[in-house]
């Protein structure tokens, strides 16, 4: 159990790694292909955008995947896609290119945590599920600290490099992996698995599947808007100092680490996730408020709210446990799997609204005022209807 909890620890970091890797290196990369200094944030929305994409259309493939072929099957497909396709991104030359390999990439990334947090939850008992899967998250977004570090210590093109190498190196760790005992047993069974009708043609399923992708809104809404905009936010606050997108990932994956063990931990001793998740949202909709009305200041306090903000959003290893939890056996790879990236899918819409909000007048804050107030106010709703699954048997069928 401890190997499979340290793995899928190991694995979620590389993911990190490359998930994030994109919104560190930018800047540098994009001027590196020619885009114009005025133009980096409307591109890189784009370029983010078909990485979101990839991770939308990933989750549902590698989700059934999990499902009808097992869930160490995903994991060694996706770590495979993925580092093949960030060595890619070292050699691209122009923005068609670029977008092809985010996207390809995406596809890759989107089946490592869901097939992780599914055999952990299906692996460790039900008192400790919490522990494991906070430990999952909470080592895995190391990766984020790594990828500021490469990034901005070296060029754009070595560190989508070493993320590639990352994802080969984990690829051989992966041999010994044993498959999860309850989907072993599922397999015997003459039940539909991975059936994407059982899931979206029935109204009560499809009620809690969207339950679970909207309290998870607001997470992407600070890291692919807040924090990847970051410099250029910091000169509409007229901050002192540079702000680099490198330095506020860095700081808002050191938040986030610290709010994952956090929640994690806290949903155990409470006894509940939804008491935890809630608690979370509040601290973010007065962070997210806080960092939208900064006026001057320094670069180090911008830092600063970047990882208080992260770990206010800290309650994802939460939210992807809830996931998991709400679902049966012959349905979990698929849930686990899609949920995260159909938040992470839900960016380019965010970022669209973000950018019509822009070219209808308003100011760069205001309109993330109007999309984060909605992706705060969507979640609180959801969450309000979500069922409390703290120490739920999961050894059942849909």
């Amino acid at each position: 159990m401890i190997a499979t909890v340290l793995i899928g620890a190991l694995g979620y970091f590389v993911d990190i790694y490359d998930l994030l890797l994109f919104s560190i290196v930018r800047t540098k990369s994009l001027q590196d292909l020619g885009v114009q200094p005025s133009e980096s944030l409307t591109v890189g929305l784009s370029l983010l955008s078909w990485q979101m994409w990839g991770l939308l259309l990933g989750g549902l493939l590698w989700g059934v995947i999990g499902d009808k072929r097992g869930r160490v099957s995903v994991l060694f497909g996706s770590i495979l896609l993925y580092s093949t396709a960030n060595i890619a991104n070292a050699f691209v030359h122009t923005l068609g290119q670029y977008e092809f390999w985010r996207f390809v990439a995406g596809v890759g990334l989107a089946g490592e945590l869901g097939a992780a947090i599914t055999l952990v939850s299906e692996t460790l008992p039900a008192k400790h599920r919490g522990y494991g899967t906070a430990v999952v998250a909470g080592v895995g977004l190391f990766g984020a600290v790594l990828a500021a570090y490469v990034g901005k210590h070296y060029s754009w093109r070595t560190a989508f490099m070493v993320g590639g190498a990352l994802g080969f190196g984990l690829l051989l760790t992966r041999a010994t992996m044993l498959e999860s005992g309850m989907f072993d047993r599922v397999r015997s069974e003459t039940v539909k698995r991975g059936d994407l009708g059982m899931l979206f043609l029935s109204p009560p399923r499809l009620f809690r599947l969207v339950r679970c992708v909207l309290i998870g809104l607001p997470i992407w809404f600070v890291v692919g808007i807040l924090v990847t905009g970051a410099p250029e936010f910091a000169r509409a606050f007229h901050v002192t100092g540079e702000v680099t997108g490198a330095s506020a990932v860095q700081s808002t994956y050191l938040g986030l680490v610290l709010g994952d063990l956090a929640s994690g931990f806290l949903s155990q001793w409470l006894g509940s996730r939804r008491k935890v998740v809630f608690g979370f949202l509040l601290a973010t909709t007065a962070l997210v408020a806080v960092y939208l009305s900064q006026s001057g200041g320094t670069a180090a306090n911008l830092y600063a709210l970047c990882a208080a903000m992260g770990f206010g959003i800290g309650y994802w290893a939460v939210f992807v446990t809830i996931a998991a939890e709400q679902f049966g056996t012959n349905l979990r790879a698929t849930v686990t799997t899609s949920v995260p990236n159909f938040v992470r899918g839900s960016v380019p819409l965010l970022t669209a609204a973000f950018i019509a909000l822009k070219k209808s007048g308003l100011s760069l804050v205001a309109s993330a005022a109007v999309v984060g107030g909605v992706c705060l106010a969507l979640a609180l709703v959801a969450l309000w209807w979500m069922e409390e699954t703290y120490g739920k048997e999961l050894d059942y069928l849909e």
